[in-house]
């Protein structure tokens, strides 16, 4: 069973749109309980980072999730998704996220904030999500928040500066754009983490 997490987050619907376009069955989780049988978690997530910490936590997801990740249980994480996994974000700087790796997430301070639209990624080391995409695909982000480059990133995007849009490392798999809206490569994307072992 590949399990969503449902906090509310404003892309669900288009997340759940692409797993049916490539005939990927899925259960809505609105607690924990059935998270220990799950065989992949997918965390979507737009909107703010401390609002959405602040709803894992009373919906009793946190440590549940956090412990399923470290458990070894494949995971993937899009746009506030990716940023959970860190420490702590400039944009809610008393909530923790959930310190899967180290750091914070950081606000753009050059270019027009919030990014909004269409960037290319560039890997910077083989990458699993990237199977059988071109080389430098362009894919759809909208966001205000950065991951630094870590030891995990598999791709970057530069927009003013250079930040981590794709981090896979053992079982973790976490991109700051949205492949539920990025068209073809979304779907590759979706579907290499949805079929990898």
């Amino acid at each position: 069973m590949i399990a969503i997490v449902d906090y509310g987050a404003g892309n669900l619907r288009s997340v759940r749109n692409t797993l049916e376009e490539i005939g990927a069955t899925y259960e809505l989780l609105t607690g924990p309980a059935r998270l220990g049988a799950a065989r992949k978690i997918i965390l979507p997530g737009v909107g703010h980072f401390g609002q959405m910490m602040r709803t894992l936590d009373r919906l009793g997801f946190r440590e549940p999730l956090a412990d399923r990740i470290r458990a070894g249980v494949p995971f993937l994480g899009i746009c506030l998704g990716l940023q959970a996994l860190f420490e702590s974000s400039e944009e809610a700087p008393i909530e923790r996220g959930l310190g899967i790796f180290p750091g914070a997430i950081r606000r753009f301070t050059v270019g027009r904030v919030p990014q909004m639209g269409w960037n290319n990624l560039e890997p910077v080391r083989a990458s699993r999500l990237l199977n059988h995409l071109p080389s430098s695909p362009y894919v759809y982000f909208a966001h205000s928040f950065y991951a630094p480059e870590i030891a995990a990133t598999s791709a970057i995007a530069i927009y003013g500066l250079r930040y981590t849009a794709v981090i896979e490392h053992e079982n973790i798999c976490a991109v700051q754009f949205h492949p539920e809206k990025s068209g073809a490569a979304g779907l590759r994307i979706v579907k290499n983490f949805v079929d990898a072992s």
